[in-house]
């Protein structure tokens, strides 16, 4: 095909006073010579437009009949949002070109008429293609497929949707050897991985990686308050007033937060001094799919003033006059923080705005080392990894229901997928035994047989029931068990519950964890969908609210949605405390904490571990500063306090935070240490990362948890059936039996070696903290002090919030926080 535009193009771009830019015509001259492409282009830049315009220029004349381009998205949300922008230009040239998004969303009658009538382009998501190529005869319509465009390719390569993402692409590659990729992103650490993760399924043909430079730097600073900055917490709650200000002075305001909890609590705050009526809305995943539809179309019309969301709406998506981003916490990413950014101003030649709001004392430090790494345009994208063993379990079934097939033809298949390019081919068998018969220990229970072999050897699923299983359990996102939220009317309501019966129907608010109801009592009020409501009761997978009037109703809380400090700005934020010259540009009341560490104690090194002990009641505390991240000191937490109960410290419990860890107990840390019966270098010795780790994982309930989410991917435990839902019980039950039948029987089960494998590289995040205990070998500082310093009281005040280990669980250990800020500080000042 000719790299010229054509005409009816051209003169679309003309009318609108546009031309092409260059990183545009460079994918559609790369698309022409028979290559794939990823382009890295900052957000605004038109990199959506990029991806489609091969598209547009091969179906012009209108002589395509069939699937020519899918669309692939992390977000249902961008999904919709690409239809309707790329829908708009197409109906403005008058081009005969059909554009349909498939989502979860969709009807199931037009999602059933998109396999046999699909439509040129085909906008969807990593479980859809999943679901698509798991049919019968699949390849009738994907045969005619010429391109797929992978969106915000980097937010899936490192999780296991990509795994699936990547085993689909190369099931596509067999299906359509005219197959080419275009992948696009604004934030990608290391562009060379990912261009040979697109090209591993499609060998044959040349991947460019086309760079597009410059546009405006994005404008970021962190919001200068009067009020006093919390020491510990994540609500922001000193924030609201300024940042209801802030809203009324723009035209439309993004305020992302990091957690479904927080954007609950920030819209409510909002809400609560909203005087003015301002058109304030609030956008995250547990909501209901109307209402989340509702927002985004107000959004794009220019109807709402402010939008409180999480990271629904952080990808790529265009919406209308968003002049200014407010991130509300700590980014925990540069990358992360990139793409926020983007969505204010959404246009290439003018800046994005931005403020970040930190939620603490130690989050001005990380949201500083953000504005830092912004203003450099560093990226700390996650790179990906080896493909989960669970997640290619689910895809061999998968590829069972659609055909019987040969193991050697899959195996070829598999490895041509990035994540599994070095996969034995015994692990493979493995995998396959395992999805055919539950493996070993289960393959007596008629129930695990789901595939079996002919006298050909073909593998095909044992029954129709199989497949029916597969489809309505598909995908790699596993939440918490969720039940759904639907508001009734009540009689004679007043404040909190009901007085009279529950009254029928009410519509569906949205989704919650099942386990946040089993901390209600009948008549508890709570904030969900920026309503105030009441507890009524549940009823099988339903739980009944009611509107209420409460002071002060519960704030949800969820179990995931936490991201990680990235390994790149925890560096960045030992360096600043590092630095007193930098310090000028903190916040005065920041710099003077650090000072008054420095004066009181020490200051952790750059390159060195600060280990603080102290006294404090009947109690002896160790606390350290890592800054490797929360999850790092969880484990670190739970292999000291393994070590010092060795060592007769008699350790009670721990608590950590993203910066932080402290461990308190009933034996003198600081006597110990002085007279050598404790070695700071050999409790942090890098060998605890050996057996210590693996006998805390045995007695762990953690591995149960981690095993039920593979069982769960690897389709060992079905969380759906024909009209019903299994329970959060329910499935916990099944989960904890099979597994303490593969311990015992077959513990190198592959499910077990799967979930010895999730727990290290995600849930401990083993290799960070690897890392760390190599970095301060020899170079550990201790500190002993009479009482608790500066930068102890923030994980101090953590403690009784979060989950304590062993004895501390019964133990007072938790005190008032602002005794314990007249303690560190009276005598200080």
């Amino acid at each position: 095909m000719s790299t010229a535009l054509p005409p009816v193009i051209s003169s679309w771009f003309a009318s609108r006073g546009w031309a092409p830019r260059q990183h545009q015509l460079d994918v559609l001259a790369s698309y022409a010579d028979g290559a794939s492409q990823l382009l890295i282009a900052p957000t605004g830049a038109g990199k959506t437009l990029a991806g489609f315009l091969p598209t547009l220029t091969d179906l012009v004349d209108g002589k395509f009949d069939g699937l020519h381009t899918l669309y692939l998205s992390p977000l249902k949300a961008l999904a919709v949002d690409v239809e309707r922008n790329l829908s708009t230009p197409i109906a403005e040239m008058g081009l005969p070109i059909r554009v349909e998004a498939r989502t979860g969303d969709t009807p199931a009658s037009k999602r059933a008429r998109q396999r046999t009538r699909p439509p040129h382009v085909l906008l969807t998501t990593p479980e859809q293609l999943a679901l698509l190529i798991s049919h019968p005869r699949a390849e009738l319509m994907f045969s005619s497929l010429r391109r797929v465009v992978l969106d915000e390719l980097h937010s899936l390569v490192a999780s296991k949707r990509g795994d699936l993402l990547a085993l689909g692409l190369a099931r596509l590659a067999r299906m359509a050897p005219d197959l080419r990729i275009t992948a696009l992103s604004a934030t990608i650490a290391q562009p060379e991985i990912l261009r040979d993760w697109i090209a591993e399924p499609l060998p044959q043909r040349r991947t460019d990686l086309l760079h597009m430079v410059g546009g405006a730097r994005p404008e970021l600073a962190i919001l200068q308050t009067e009020e006093r900055l919390p020491w510990a917490g994540h609500s922001a709650i000193y924030a609201h007033h300024e940042l209801y200000e802030i809203i009324k002075q723009h035209k439309t305001t993004l305020l992302f937060v990091n957690t479904r909890s927080q954007a609950e609590m920030l819209f409510q705050g909002l809400w609560n001094i909203n005087d003015e009526l301002l058109p304030i809305a609030l956008h995250h995943g547990s909501l209901s799919v109307e209402q989340r539809r509702k927002v985004e179309a107000a959004m794009a019309s220019g109807d709402l003033k402010a939008v409180v969301c999480t990271s629904t709406l952080d990808l790529g998506i265009d919406w209308g006059d968003v002049d200014l981003v407010v991130q509300v916490g700590a980014p925990k990413g540069s990358s992360r923080m990139l793409q926020r950014i983007g969505r204010a101003n959404h246009r290439l030649d003018d800046p994005s705005k931005a403020l970040l709001v930190p939620s603490n004392r130690f989050e001005v430090l990380e949201c500083e080392a953000a504005v830092e790494a912004v203003a450099e345009g560093h990226q700390d994208s996650e790179d990906p990894l080896p493909g989960g063993y669970d997640v290619l379990a689910q895809h061999v079934l998968g590829m069972a229901c659609a055909e019987p097939f040969h193991a050697d033809d899959l195996y070829a298949e598999v490895i041509r997928s990035w994540p599994y390019r070095d996969l034995p081919r015994a692990k493979f068998d493995r995998i396959l035994d395992f999805v055919a018969t539950g493996g070993y220990a289960l393959r007596a229970y008629e129930r695990y047989a789901r595939l079996r072999q002919t006298e050909d050897g073909l593998w095909r699923i044992a029954n129709p029931q199989v497949a029916q299983q597969y489809r309505l359990n598909i995908g790699t996102i596993v939440e918490e068990p969720m039940v759904r939220v639907r508001l009734v009317r009540g009689r004679g309501q007043k404040q909190g519950r009901t007085t009279g019966p529950i009254g029928a129907g009410g519509r569906v608010l949205g989704e919650m964890e099942e386990y946040f109801f089993g901390t209600l009592t009948l008549g508890d009020t709570f904030v969900f969908g920026g309503e105030i409501v009441a507890f009524e009761g549940m009823k099988d997978n339903e739980a009944f609210v009611s509107r209420a009037f409460a002071k002060d109703p519960k704030i949800p809380s969820y179990m995931g949605g936490r991201f990680p400090l990235s390994t790149y700005l925890a560096e960045r934020v030992r360096r600043i405390m590092d630095s007193p010259d930098d310090w000028h540009k903190l916040p005065d009341q920041v710099a003077d904490w650090l000072r008054l560490q420095r004066d009181f104690s020490v200051l952790p090194r750059r390159d060195s571990l600060l280990v603080e002990t102290f006294a404090r009641g009947s109690n002896h505390f160790l606390v350290c500063y890592p800054f490797e991240g929360r999850l790092a000191h969880q484990t670190l937490g739970m292999l000291l306090t393994r070590r010092l109960e060795r060592m007769r410290a008699r350790p009670l419990g721990f608590v950590a935070s993203e910066y932080a860890l402290a461990i308190w107990g009933l034996g003198d840390l600081s006597a110990l240490i002085r007279t050598d019966r404790l070695s700071l270098d050999e409790l942090f010795d890098e060998d605890m990362l050996g057996d210590d780790l693996e006998s805390w994982l045995d007695e762990s309930a953690l591995m149960k948890r981690t095993f039920r989410n593979c069982a769960i991917i690897a389709g060992l435990i079905e969380r759906r059936h024909p009209g019903k839902e299994k329970t959060g019980r329910q499935i916990t039950m099944s989960s904890d039996l099979i597994y303490d039948v593969l311990y015992q029987h077959e513990p190198d089960h592959i499910l077990i070696e799967a979930t010895r494998r999730d727990a290290a590289r995600g849930l401990l995040d083993i290799e960070r903290l690897g890392q760390m205990l190599a970095r301060v070998r020899t170079h550990i500082v201790h500190k002993p002090l009479e009482r608790v310093s500066p930068l102890a009281v923030p994980i101090l005040l953590d403690i009784g919030k979060e989950p304590i280990f062993g004895e501390a669980r019964e133990s007072a250990m938790a005190e008032a926080a602002d005794e314990l800020l007249r303690e560190s500080m009276g005598e200080v000042f």
